[in-house]
């Protein structure tokens, strides 16, 4: 029975480069939602603290 050895290959990059410009445009987008999420919530509460009793 002879054995058959696949060539070694150099495996990829890998995907998490952060000089690719998709990745900041990624994290630059999610920062500004969390940021946006925040100031929705800091609305919310001043407009229910702000109602009258």
């Amino acid at each position: 029975m002879t054995t058959h050895r696949m060539p070694r290959t150099r495996s990829p990059k890998p995907l998490a480069d952060p000089n690719r410009p998709v990745e900041r445009a990624v994290m630059a987008a999610l920062i500004l939602a969390v940021l946006a999420g925040l100031a929705w919530i800091c609305g919310m509460i001043y407009t229910v603290a702000s109602w009258p009793l």
